[in-house]
């Protein structure tokens, strides 16, 4: 495919899935192929990013419309893979040579393609074959469905199926599978989405790439609040510590907070505060690896107390210590307490 072949929505679209920050050096790029008419498909890819592209993987997401490519997609991106739904075949190579900058590491590249891009059966091919032939690392994902989960979920979105165009919506399905079904041979992973939910899809999308690379942990936070200024609206999990002995009824204690030693010892010298502890990090540790397997990407864990200055600060500062001692990615913010 040649540069003076992009059509103005092709070109539009390439340059919105361009990070932001990048528009004027892809819009340079893109008037440049225009502007060239002898300039054809080619994989340099990412120069000067420091990413040795070949070393990235990319994965690509196909299969039968309504079988769940964007819940995959979205798993992905969760994973850290820098994503693009509705991908043009054609353009992948293109995009490959568009520096793109992130704030962190890009675990791999991601894209949905499908027969919603008219010249997709044809040129796949091609493309695929000249991105082996160069070194590139990447796996096909193939999610199909049954007919009659299908016909179900397209009545419950309202959506027009791709291919039922003067069709009745199973000639579509049906015409679509047959047209599909020699990219279904050459699939890495086949994965038949009937009896999944939008949970399922994800955690089987990061056991596949699990397999491939190593994923971001994930990400914990502590954090100690104070219940009479309000529930922290991100917390995942909430624990009310105000049954605990109370330093603030302490004068000499009153005016120190959770981090100071001697009001850490005035609380952890009521039993009840190390027999509480004891059994809420031995939950904690039960919970955890229940919570990254389901593949969330991060889980707040808060403590509260009355002002959010003595016992939650305490506790908090306990439970993010018993993390870190685990090898887990945490911080921790005492959300209430004064600087």
């Amino acid at each position: 495919m040649f540069a003076q072949d992009l059509c103005p929505s092709r070109i539009e679209y390439l340059r919105n899935a361009i990070d932001v920050n990048r528009k004027d050096r892809a819009k340079r790029f893109l008037q440049s192929a225009i502007c060239n008419p002898q300039s054809k498909i080619s994989f340099s890819g990412f120069a000067g990013l420091g990413y040795k592209m070949q070393n990235l993987l990319i994965i690509i997401i196909t299969g039968h419309s309504g079988s769940g490519k964007s819940t995959a997609l979205a798993a992905l991106e969760d994973a850290g893979f820098y994503c693009v739904d509705n991908m043009p075949v054609a353009l992948l190579p293109k995009f490959l040579e568009i520096p793109i900058e992130s704030d962190y590491e890009i675990a791999g590249l991601a894209f949905v393609m499908d027969l919603r891009e008219r010249a997709f059966l044809s040129e796949y091919p091609t493309v695929l074959q000249s991105l082996q032939d160069t070194g590139y690392r990447f796996e096909i994902i193939f999610l199909e469905a049954g007919e009659e989960t299908l016909i179900q979920r397209y009545s419950q979105t309202r959506r027009h199926h791709p291919l039922s165009k003067n069709k009745t919506l199973l000639e579509g399905i049906r015409a679509e599978r047959t047209q599909l079904t020699a990219l279904r041979t050459i699939a890495d992973h086949i994965i038949d989405t009937s009896d999944y939910t939008v949970h399922d899809l994800k955690a089987f999308m990061r056991d596949i790439v699990q397999k491939s690379k190593k994923l971001p942990a994930m990400q914990i936070n502590v954090l100690s609040f104070g219940f009479k200024f309000g529930i922290p609206y991100d917390a995942d999990l909430i624990m009310d510590v105000r049954f605990l002995i109370n330093p603030y009824f302490v004068t000499h204690l009153k005016a120190l907070d959770g981090t100071d030693e001697t009001v850490r010892s005035y609380i952890f010298n009521d039993r009840n505060t190390g027999q509480f502890l004891k059994k809420y990090l031995d939950l904690l540790d039960y919970l955890i690896p229940l919570y990254e397997k389901e593949g969330k990407a991060y889980l707040t864990i808060a403590v509260g107390c009355t002002g959010g200055r003595h016992r939650s600060v305490t506790i908090a500062q306990a439970i993010f210590k018993h993390i870190q001692k685990s090898g887990q990615n945490a911080d921790i913010l005492h959300r209430d307490l004064e600087d």
